[in-house]
């Protein structure tokens, strides 16, 4: 199985890849506080598993606060981001893999 380094994905934010295959992708995203996860959307449908920390997301313009223990799934194509209240993790499934986090 292949490692996949973190990396940079935005201000205070790390991006790691867990698990990789063409069907789904598992990864971690680690956020400072006060960092941002910019309002974005994309064709894949995404679960959210807040791992630790607290975040103020975004979804379709609703706004939740969630933390730990808390999950989600976000349907293709809603927009959707956070903000971190709280330093933490967050770990993403991607169906299918994002082939540009490769």
């Amino acid at each position: 199985m292949p490692d996949f380094p973190p990396v940079q994905a935005d201000e205070g934010v790390t991006r790691q890849v867990l698990a990789d295959h063409p069907d789904l992708m598992v990864v971690s995203f680690r956020f400072e506080e006060g960092a941002e996860g910019k309002l974005h959307n994309h064709p894949h449908i995404q679960s959210t598993y807040v791992k630790s920390g607290r975040f103020r997301f975004v979804m379709d313009g609703e706004a939740t606060e969630i933390g730990p223990g808390d999950s989600f799934v976000i349907p293709t194509m809603v927009t959707h981001g956070c903000t971190c209240l709280e330093a933490g993790e967050l770990v993403d499934c991607f169906t299918p893999r994002r082939d540009d986090f490769l």
